[in-house]
């Protein structure tokens, strides 16, 4: 009998941004999945309240013994305090330091933004992602990556990283949408507010444009203020909207209601609100960051990064020829109908099961 324990940490975060979302979709279709003679758990640090990390199928969350901050600090430092269960995986780099004789520990790495854009990320970021990403190529029985293109840059940063798992995301099933008062017509971009999402270039792109712009997500670090740089560009007044963070329901009205998507990211290990737009039958317009463009397989509208008058231009044709917009969602719906976290959670499985830990490199769909 083998015990999974999926480390269900980013759930509890403040912002729990894609990475939590990565891991709740994760934990449900591992959950659908779980091979005969195995058990599925989650585990969790020494929080007070732990029922936003429960999920229906999983056992737990197991509360480790340690609060959040202290647990980081305990792995960052080497302190062997395994989970539980006789595997381990671990949804971001947070993980144990390694797995010890008879279990084995699997880590998804999203990005590599540490090193190649870490201005937009804090310095004690950097140094923390950078410090346990090159422990997990050297010590985890298998690195998972959500894109080829994160596996080709992590293999130039990061030794011992070029046999990493591509292990591609799936397509959230939103609910049905609730009632809301929104725009006509509008453009949508989904994420976390924070410099490397292109969120400034995104406001300059809108100038001249009729249409506004919604935002949904939550503010993370380096201060953005949307209204501000929205004043900035001269935009009118109310031309811009900050959503915040919403519910799944509500996720699904204004995701269903957008007329495009703008996803102007600097850099992304994945991009989940690409393909949640093209499966809703959105169209998308992307940035050229590489992991952007395999996620969108061409099925959006690609433009390069930080380049407002490109991006601006690409919006207004898409709002400007419905013929144009019907194209993209039909590429994009039949995309997105090539990712399942079903799919996900089986490779993940498979990790853990098989005897051999050879690398095993799964094509992402299209690629």
């Amino acid at each position: 009998m083998g015990e999974l324990v999926v480390l269900a940490e980013q759930l509890l975060a403040p912002v729990p941004g894609g990475t939590g979302r990565y891991t709740a979709e994760l934990l449900r279709a591992l959950a659908e999945t779980v091979p005969d003679g195995w058990t599925l758990s989650s585990a969790v640090a020494g929080h007070r309240d732990v029922e936003p990390a429960r999920v229906e199928g999983v056992r737990g969350p197991r509360r480790l013994p340690l609060p959040g901050k202290a647990l980081v600090a305990a792995w960052q430092y080497g302190l062997p305090l395994w989970p539980g269960g006789t595997a381990v995986h671990a949804p971001t780099p947070l993980a144990p330091p390694r797995a010890g004789r008879g279990r084995t520990l699997s880590v998804t790495v999203h990005d590599t933004v540490p090193w190649t854009h870490p201005e937009t990320l804090t310095p004690r970021g950097v140094a923390w992602h950078r410090s346990m990403i090159t422990r997990a190529a050297a010590r985890a029985d298998a690195l998972v990556v959500p894109t080829h293109a994160v596996a080709r840059e992590l293999a130039a940063y990061v030794p011992g990283a070029e046999g990493a798992r591509v292990i591609c995301h799936g397509v959230t099933a939103l609910p049905d949408p609730v009632p809301m008062e929104l725009p006509p017509r509008y453009v949508l971009a989904i994420g976390t507010l924070e410099p490397r999402k292109g969120i400034d270039v995104l406001v300059r792109a809108m100038t001249g444009l009729d249409e506004p712009l919604l935002l949904a997500g939550q503010p993370g670090w380096g201060g953005l203020d949307p209204l501000r740089l929205a004043a900035e560009a001269g935009l009118r007044d109310g031309q811009v909207r900050v959503l915040g963070r919403l519910t799944d329901a509500e996720l699904a009205t204004v995701l269903r209601g957008a007329s495009v998507l703008a996803a102007p990211s600097l850099a992304e290990g994945f991009g989940l609100p690409v393909l949640e737009a093209m499966s809703a039958g959105v169209p998308v317009v992307h940035s050229d960051a590489p992991a952007l463009a395999e996620v969108a397989g061409g099925a959006g509208r690609p433009v390069p990064r930080g380049d407002a008058t490109a991006l601006g231009a690409s919006l207004r044709e898409v709002l400007g020829s419905p013929a144009t917009a019907k194209t993209l969602a039909e590429a994009g719906r039949a995309r997105a109908a090539a990712f399942s976290w079903r799919a996900a959670a089986e490779a993940v499985w498979t990790i853990h099961t098989t005897s051999s830990l050879d690398p095993v490199r799964p094509e992402s769909p299209g690629s």
